[in-house]
């Protein structure tokens, strides 16, 4: 990175990450005690907490307390050390995938959550594609070491080979289940040993001088000592050691092992992030590549949330800056509307907790609530019409119809759905052909997110009824082809919240017939979101 030039200290402390991982392995425990070593809260709650032990903070909508999952990705900053952190938790589940994927767009680096005794499952493979797509580094680490796990040779073997990475171990559990005492820090030399009494509390750290020093008896059982003293024999000639170099091109994956809950291995993660994750990147524009040491300020709508606070409609627009020094007040371009806009009450977001924000720097997610104007894949910059790319748009698995249970509220209903399409929370599609709506998601559970949603944000009571159509596809080509093309299959033609053309198929045959009968029309299954 040698020929980079020199970025101003405030952006160069900044590190942007979200954090992936299979439903259950520990992700959102993770994030919480990342929260509470960053001082950003005092006590770390459960997901599934009991009676007083406080809610986790990152999880605010009512069904993701329900049910003990995170649906909404959501960012919070915090000063850890000499460094900022910008964390976005992302929804393991998979049926919120693709806030998942868009989220991935708007960070430089990934944390990557395994459970040690599952080790890696098919959403981790999933999201781990999508960050070898953007090459972004990626930190892993293997979570619920205190409970029974498997043999830590063939985790990292497991990592290896199914998502052909280099792995080198930057620390070492001692003992695991019942056994697990803590773990030996290989890059500082150092033991690490696990309270279990106090489940908040850092892991206390023995200074010693490699692994002969006899100070490592006085706190490991000599059979697990032999044990460890074999196993790090055999890894450090197996497994390549760390090179950061290497790392930053993300080509290796440095893991370290540990238990969230018990607060164990959590801060050795969190200074690997400081030492050795990437400072803010540039990105990329249709036009050019925007570098984050620039004076214009720049950023890029990667989500949008509404109703976070129900009592006021509103919706915030996730921005993620690329370049700059932002401060509150600021008036910016809104590039697809080319109007200004007065960014007056930008936000921080402390989990749920939010603060005016004075100013940001490039690399940081800063909330601007708003009345609908901004969408994902908006560009906001200080006059430069920019468009932003990379930021995916996915065609839905899953198509249904939607009826308001009141007849005469049709109109609320379309205003609720065309909300809910321009946060990136369902494709809703309007036919040529026939009233009403259809709407695709990525996964079924959506469906009961939304209509739990419509009917608390809007009190509307909607059923949703299952489609003739099973997939959609957006339609491009010549103007006039496309148009002859949509006359002739009508009851198969709809429009999206842009006014896209799309095509609604019942199976994959209809889609190869369009393909050989119209060469000169393309029928894709993602968009980008550039405006």
């Amino acid at each position: 990175m040698s020929n980079a030039p020199i970025l101003p200290p405030e952006i160069a402390r900044r590190r942007t990450f979200a954090i992936i991982s299979h439903p259950d392995a520990g992700k959102t425990t993770l994030t919480e005690k990342f929260l509470l070593f960053g001082g950003a809260i005092q006590m770390a709650g459960q997901v599934r907490a009991k009676g007083e032990a406080r809610r986790t903070r990152s999880d605010f909508m009512k069904m993701e307390q329900d049910r003990g999952i995170s649906v909404s990705a959501s960012a919070m900053s915090f000063e850890f050390g000499d460094y900022r952190f910008n964390l976005v938790d992302t929804p393991g589940h998979s049926d919120f995938s693709e806030d998942t994927y868009r989220t991935l767009t708007a960070v430089d680096a990934a944390i990557m959550v395994i459970d040690g005794a599952k080790g890696v499952e098919s959403q981790t493979r999933k999201l781990f594609e999508v960050c070898r797509l953007r090459d972004l580094p990626i930190l892993t680490f293997c979570n619920k070491m205190d409970r029974e796990s498997r043999d830590t040779f063939e985790i990292i073997d497991e990592i290896q080979e199914n998502l052909a990475i280099d792995v080198a171990p930057v620390s070492w559990p001692i003992g695991m289940g019942r056994d697990f005492i803590g773990a030996y820090d290989l890059l500082h030399d150092r033991l690490e040993i696990m309270d279990r009494a106090d489940r908040n509390k850092v892991a206390e750290t023995v200074q010693i001088t490699g692994l002969d020093d006899p100070k490592l008896a006085e706190h490991v059982p000599a059979e697990q000592l032999a044990k460890l003293r074999e196993e790090l024999e055999m890894a450090r000639e197996l497994l390549p050691a760390f090179d950061r170099q290497s790392f930053l091109e993300g080509h290796m994956t440095p893991i370290w092992f540990g238990s969230a809950i018990n607060s164990f291995g959590v801060k050795e993660l969190m200074t690997g992030i400081g030492e050795f994750g990437p400072a803010p990147q540039p990105q990329n524009a249709a036009e050019r590549q925007i570098s984050p040491e620039e004076q214009a300020v720049t950023g890029f709508v990667f989500k949008v949330q509404a109703n976070m606070d129900p009592k006021h409609r509103d919706r915030v627009a996730f921005v993620r800056l690329a370049s700059g020094h932002f401060e509150r007040g600021m008036k910016l371009l809104h590039v697809r509307s080319k109007k200004p806009m007065a960014v007056s009450n930008p936000v921080l977001f402390l989990a749920a907790d939010r603060e005016l924000a004075e100013e940001a720097w490039a690399g940081d997610i800063i909330g601007i609530p708003n009345h609908g104007q901004l969408r994902i894949g908006d560009a906001l910059t200080e006059g430069e019409a920019l468009r932003f790319t990379g930021i995916p748009s996915f065609a839905p698995e899953l198509l249904q119809t939607v009826r308001a249970g009141d007849p005469m509220k049709a109109k609320h209903l379309e205003k609720a759905l065309m909300q809910f399409a321009e946060e990136g929370a369902a494709k809703v599609f309007k036919p040529m052909i026939g009233s009403g709506f259809i709407v695709g998601v990525v996964g079924a559970l959506q469906f009961e997110v939304l209509a739990s949603r419509i009917e608390i944000e809007y009190g509307l009571p909607v059923r949703f009824e299952s489609s003739q159509f099973t997939s959609a596809r957006w339609v491009a080509g010549p103007k006039d082809k496309v148009e002859a093309f949509a006359q002739a299959n009508k009851g198969h033609m709809a429009q999206d919240h842009d006014g896209d053309l799309v095509y609604l198929t019942r199976l994959q045959w209809d889609i190869d017939r369009v393909a050989r009968d119209h060469p000169e029309l393309k029928l894709t299954a993602t968009k980008e979101m550039m405006v």
